[in-house]
């Protein structure tokens, strides 16, 4: 009889070998001692003997293996099957088959027939730090990623794209090739002054419905509510048009209307594709902000939102304190902006 380091020693060489080799014939392993113990495999197979050598896990194993080696091409059978009943339903349904990837790289904003305009503004990069900035810029790759992926894509562009905001985007590979529209210059450079709506939650303005005549801009700021309002601002001291979504037309939420540049662009994305605000809402903000439509919501969501209410008027101190940010924020970008 082995002792138990032998046994141990077996096992831990069984355990090493290549999954991908069949078990056949004899297999040599040596113990601590360098004594040569044999386990032959043939036995298994075909006297159904074991081996005193095999312990009850390594018969296991031994017998998973076989059973697993013994049904791959029924699997490979089963599998092919199911791919073809895929293709099959896909192609009922109208859907794209075949190599998708090559499919969206022929969709681009030149050939869509939605020609409403989206700017990025990425004039705000010096109020952020670095690890904010890579948000941002992450935030910007997944509106790349949602606008290719629809038939009729938006025409996306990403203005004051340049210092730390450029340098982060080239760790992106490839990011040049992107269908974006990448500029040096400020908005205000590229288009008239009358077209552009700058979209921030703090606006009295509602949008009921996008205009291809206009340009919508998003903020591209990630600052966890350090400028708070700033974007409104700047809005209002240039003479600039500004609205918010309609939000509180359609949805409940348990935490501030405040959406990351991705949602907001996927929204507006959504409308623009045909579905209507409520929808768009509902299929793009978090589940964490508690979104829930307007003709759902129940009495605990209520007073959760009064209770969030509450909330807020406790922190008004601190949201005095954010506001004199935003104000020392808008001297900063008027002084970069002349300089």
């Amino acid at each position: 009889m082995e002792s138990t380091e032998s046994n141990d020693t077996i096992e831990l060489n069984q355990e090493t070998e290549t999954a991908g080799k069949s078990v056949q014939g004899s297999e040599k392993y040596q113990n601590e001692d360098k004594k040569e113990v044999i386990i032959d495999s043939s036995d298994l197979l075909s006297n159904g003997t074991e081996s005193q050598t095999l312990s009850k896990r390594q018969k296991k194993k031994f017998q998973k293996r076989q059973k697993w080696l013994d049904t791959r091409q029924e699997r490979k059978k089963k599998e092919k099957e199911k791919l073809r009943q895929r293709l099959e339903a896909k192609r009922a349904a109208g859907e794209p088959c075949g190599n998708i990837r090559k499919k969206l790289k022929e969709v681009t904003m030149a050939a869509s027939n939605c020609k409403q305009r989206i700017v990025i503004d990425m004039s705000f990069d010096n109020l952020m730090i670095e690890k904010h900035l890579c948000q941002c810029v992450k935030q910007i790759s997944r509106c790349y990623s949602a606008n290719r992926r629809v038939s009729d894509p938006m025409q996306l562009y990403v203005t004051s794209f340049e210092g730390k905001c450029e340098t982060i985007m080239a760790k992106q590979n490839g990011y040049q090739n992107w269908d974006v529209f990448f500029k040096h210059e400020y908005y205000m450079d590229i288009f008239p002054k009358e077209d552009i709506v700058y979209l921030t939650s703090e606006s009295e303005n509602v949008i009921t419905s996008l205009d291809d005549s206009k340009v919508y801009v998003i903020g591209g700021l990630v600052d966890h509510n350090v400028y708070k309002g700033l974007c409104h601002k700047l809005a209002v001291e240039k003479g600039i048009k500004h609205a918010k979504l309609p939000i509180d037309d359609f949805i409940e939420m348990k935490t501030r209307k405040v959406l990351t540049v991705d949602h907001v662009y996927q929204i507006l994305l959504g409308v623009a594709t045909g579905k209507s605000w409520k929808d768009s809402f509902l299929s793009v903000i978090p589940a964490r902000k508690g979104a829930t439509s307007k003709g759902d919501v129940t009495k605990a969501h209520l007073n959760d939102i009064d209770s969030d209410e509450e909330k807020d008027v406790k922190l008004s101190v601190n949201h005095e304190c954010k506001a004199t940010n935003s104000m020392e924020a808008v001297d900063m970008i008027n002084k970069n902006g002349n300089s």
